[in-house]
């Protein structure tokens, strides 16, 4: 079967994580405090803190941002579940927007509208990894509402020239094993404040203020000796995944940019068959983590594709709709309408020009007969 996604991974990442095994330090070490350095210089940003999921950096980020009992953040309701639980663990209420048709992202009219006094922190996602326009919506939601930006799709997208992630005050980033950047799993908070900094070190490591690594400092009195001035998490990321991670950022814009070439195959030869993505912009660059299109008879073109040897997913069903978690919520009609005929297509760096072919060829055949 042609998997939706499957991870690039070569004798670089192998001969990494065997470096790893035999230093004797595999844990939270050396290598993710490399990685944390390199992530945060490919972003250009100041600080990155390694974890070891996309969902721990958001419910740090929530932390951070002082979400609590009481408060309001509003979250797409396309995107993985991830992005409201992360809001519903600290105790407030997550309220759902619509998204944009064209782009799935949060559409920032229905945001607008969502906007009231409880409102602490807003969560856009950057759904298949286009960007969403952050200093626009910096101008809706003003300066009290917290910004943080759900990074999970779009490692290596750009946004007016910037890497996605280096707008918003705090941004979170996934590397679970079929992202864009994969390390198996993993994630990172990235911030533009020492403190939050300081504080999202302390809080992956149960509250501690120094890491085992930063206490195996030789030249350091009493290095056994640490505080504990908060009750934190274990989230870390550990130097396994880091030195995966490491390799993996190294071919991360030329993996991203084998993506866009199968993105512009598929657009070319399924353009006047079914509803294509969006273009990339001189603006708006995505990451392409999804190439989904919008098709009519979606639930039989799926059955028909895998029995064809072809893979195919659905990101997402809408989460408002999930009323056992959620309960009843406000109808979201754009976000109910568009999850009847969204489908993602496979995409991943390995994948070959005849399989995007084939890809196609099927999608057509099947139309051709209805």
């Amino acid at each position: 079967m042609l998997p939706v996604f499957r991870p690039c991974m070569g004798k670089e990442e192998v001969d990494a994580v065997a470096e790893v095994l035999t230093s004797g330090w595999i844990g939270l070490g050396p290598k993710t405090a490399e990685f944390e350095t390199k992530f945060a210089e490919y972003l250009a940003a100041p600080y990155a803190v390694a974890l070891n999921s996309a969902t721990a950096a958001l419910d740090l980020a929530t932390m951070l941002a002082g979400v609590g009992p009481g408060d309001e953040v509003i979250v797409p309701t396309i995107t993985f579940v991830s992005t409201a639980h992360a809001v519903m663990y600290r105790g407030a209420r997550a309220i759902f927007a619509d998204v944009d048709r064209e782009t799935l992202n949060i559409s920032f009219a229905d945001v607008e509208r969502k906007l009231s006094p409880k409102t602490k922190a807003i969560i856009p996602v950057h759904y298949g990894g286009r960007p969403i326009d952050v200093r626009r919506l910096k101008q809706v939601v003003g300066d009290r509402v917290t910004i943080i930006e759900d990074c999970a799709h779009a490692c290596g997208a750009s946004y007016y020239g910037q890497k996605v992630g280096s707008e918003g005050n705090i941004s979170c980033f996934s590397f679970h094993a079929v992202k864009n950047l994969a390390m198996g799993d993993g994630g990172a908070l990235v911030t533009h404040r020492e403190k939050d900094w300081d504080r999202a070190k302390r809080l992956r490591w149960l509250g501690i203020d120094k890491d085992t690594w930063t206490r195996s400092d030789a030249n350091r009195k009493y290095w056994w000796q640490y505080a504990v001035p908060e009750i934190g998490y274990k989230c870390h990321l550990n130097d396994i995944a880091a030195a995966i991670g490491i390799v993996q950022l190294k071919k991360l814009d030329a993996m991203n940019g084998r993506r866009r070439e199968i993105v512009r195959m598929y657009t070319e030869m399924l353009r006047n068959v079914v509803e294509t993505p969006p273009d990339d912009t001189p603006e708006f660059r995505s990451a392409w983590h999804i190439y989904c299109i919008k098709c009519k008879k979606r639930d039989d073109l799926a059955v028909y594709l895998q029995s064809q040897g072809i893979n195919t997913g659905v990101h997402y069903y809408p989460i408002h709709l999930y009323d056992t978690c959620y309960g009843t919520q406000p109808e979201l009609p754009v976000a109910e309408a568009e999850m009847k005929r969204i489908m993602s297509l496979p995409i991943f760096p390995d994948m070959k020009d005849d399989q995007v072919t084939m890809v196609c060829e099927q999608i057509k055949k099947f139309y051709s007969t209805k």
